[in-house]
């Protein structure tokens, strides 16, 4: 009996998976401006005078939005490494720090960023893109290539080395 109910509900569950991708791809090729491709070629943040910052101003470097606040250990963990990968590549990648507004706002990360000295584009996500592209907690990266595409979006880290690591060999990829 469980066997059977078992097998049921798997059933179930792999036309549901097929159902939600069918779906999603569907809506991709609608032009649906709610995909994740088409919020990140349209986001805007602020930077922290209140200046609108747009994605498509990065054209032609690997970009990594970085989603954090001053409270995230593993967000600050990586700092050092994204700063040192923007030192050893500064024609091929772009970071942009956006603080995602969860618990803090633009003058925690003003404050952060006066006591730190990272090579970092400082903003604030004022239009919720974090939210619309599914974050619910950080670290979370949303990473895009030199013509403005979406190429991934990742949450968690790798911890410092593996993020470097990670984020390195992906630059070289798309130089």
């Amino acid at each position: 009996m469980l066997e059977l109910i078992l097998k049921t509900s798997m059933k179930y569950l792999l036309s549901s998976i097929f159902l939600v991708g069918m779906l999603l791809f569907m809506s991709a090729c609608s032009g649906d401006p709610n995909t994740p491709e088409a919020i990140v070629e349209n986001a805007v943040f602020a930077d922290l005078d209140g200046n609108e910052v747009h994605v498509s101003d990065f054209e032609g470097k690997l970009l990594i939005i970085d989603f954090w606040e001053t409270w995230c250990g593993p967000c600050l963990q990586v700092f050092p490494s994204l700063d040192q990968l923007r030192e050893e590549y500064p024609d091929n990648f772009e970071v942009l720090a956006v603080t995602a507004g969860m618990n803090e706002g633009p003058e925690d990360a003003r404050a952060f960023a006066e006591e730190n000295d990272y090579d970092f584009n400082w903003l604030y996500d004022q239009n919720g893109v974090f939210t619309k592209l599914g974050g619910y907690a950080i670290p979370f990266k949303v990473f895009v290539d030199p013509d403005g595409n979406l190429i991934k979006i990742e949450m968690g880290s790798y911890g410092r080395e593996g993020d470097y690591n990670r984020t390195k060999a992906m630059i070289e990829e798309y130089m």
